[in-house]
């Protein structure tokens, strides 16, 4: 495909996008969909057909995509044919794909502690203390500024979370002292700069990436000698599960979360453990003789 051909497809792509306020990372991965598609086809985009459009998912499927990629390149071959080119006709070759529901893997209360406790610094374990203390993304942990902590209401303001939301955050005592702890040091070490990122990357001016936050949370993980295989946002389920796991209210934690929908927050319920020990499972009904000989 050259460059001639794809640049004025491209350009009124981009242009639907951004009128319609998708952010910087959506329009990279539809138009890496639509290359991804165009080097199948090879041809221009606009010439292909419901057809092309089901082989190409045929193909993905056979060179091993997951279901969540798969979906992905469904919705923005949707959008590119469906808004760009206007044709609702081309959708018909495309359907997603159900995703496998697994359940997350959960720290205990004592796991998580040993691993904030292990963070390589004070910036660290502040910024890790956040997703796990206030249940947040890694991308709203390293998009707070200073001014998004408001100690007096002892509130977290999330500015444009998934979904492009605003919303409240708890903040308890314990984590707004810690984060006053990393303001001083941050201050004494001229990288908290006026009305700046909470969590500065190596230039002040920049925040720190979800990258940077990943390498500290394994760092972590692996300092604290913690086998399971969990990732930054394990730190998220884990505020969820513990909350529920001292009955909080799942409405509640629905809020504090974020979620539009109920069923998501939901999800969390099958792995709160104390629901399954206030259950007697029938084997303990049972009148079992002595342990046979090892």
């Amino acid at each position: 495909m050259t460059d001639e051909a794809i640049s004025p497809l491209r350009q009124r792509m981009i242009e639907d996008m951004t009128v319609r306020g998708f952010t910087a990372g959506t329009q990279r991965g539809y138009i890496a969909a639509v290359r991804d598609f165009t080097a199948f086809f090879e041809r221009s985009p606009d010439q292909a057909m419901a057809e092309d459009l089901r082989r190409f998912q045929l193909h993905m499927r056979c060179e091993g995509a997951s279901a969540t990629t798969m979906n992905a390149a469904v919705s923005a071959l949707r959008f590119f044919f469906g808004v760009t080119l206007e044709r609702g006709d081309a959708e018909v070759g495309m359907t997603t794909v159900r995703e496998p529901r697994r359940l997350p893997v959960i720290l205990s209360p004592e796991e998580v502690a040993r691993l904030l406790d292990a963070a390589p610094g004070l910036k660290a374990r502040a910024a890790l203390s956040l997703a796990y203390g206030a249940g947040l993304r890694a991308s709203e942990v390293v998009s707070l500024k200073v001014t998004d902590i408001d100690s007096s209401r002892q509130v977290i303001r999330v500015q444009q979370g998934k979904g492009r939301k605003d919303r409240y955050a708890m903040l308890s005592l314990d984590l707004l002292e810690l984060l006053r702890a990393w303001w001083r040091a941050g201050h004494e070490q001229g990288v908290m700069l006026p009305g700046g990122w909470l969590f500065p990357g190596q230039n002040p001016v920049n925040p720190l990436t979800i990258r940077q936050l990943r390498r500290i949370f394994h760092a972590a993980k692996d300092a604290a000698e913690i086998d399971k295989r969990v990732c930054l946002h394990t730190l998220r389920h884990c505020f969820a599960t513990h909350l529920l796991e001292q009955k909080v209210d799942i409405r509640i934690i629905q809020i504090l979360l974020g979620h539009k929908k109920l069923d998501t927050t939901a999800h969390y319920s099958q792995v709160d453990s104390t629901t399954l020990k206030a259950v007697k499972s029938p084997l303990e009904q049972l009148k079992k003789g002595p342990l046979p000989p090892a």
